[in-house]
């Protein structure tokens, strides 16, 4: 199951950009980008500050979804 996000769309209704919300988490905007693009999983410690940011329950922000098999 691949893990989804809404970060780009939260980033962007809190009006921070990559390096912003990277510092705000402890991490570099390069991460943030991965993050956005489901190109890396964040740890459960990054999810829960990224979480933090947004005021916001972790699940709401990442989620699964089931991978169609077509």
């Amino acid at each position: 199951m691949p893990l989804h996000n809404r970060v780009a769309t939260l980033r962007s209704e809190h009006h921070l950009n990559q390096q912003q919300l990277g510092t705000l988490v402890g991490v570099s905007r390069q991460t943030i980008s991965l993050i956005e693009r489901g190109d890396y999983n964040p740890s459960i410690t990054l999810a829960l500050r990224i979480a933090a940011v947004f005021q916001q329950p972790v699940e709401s922000i990442f989620f699964l979804t089931e991978e169609e098999t077509t």
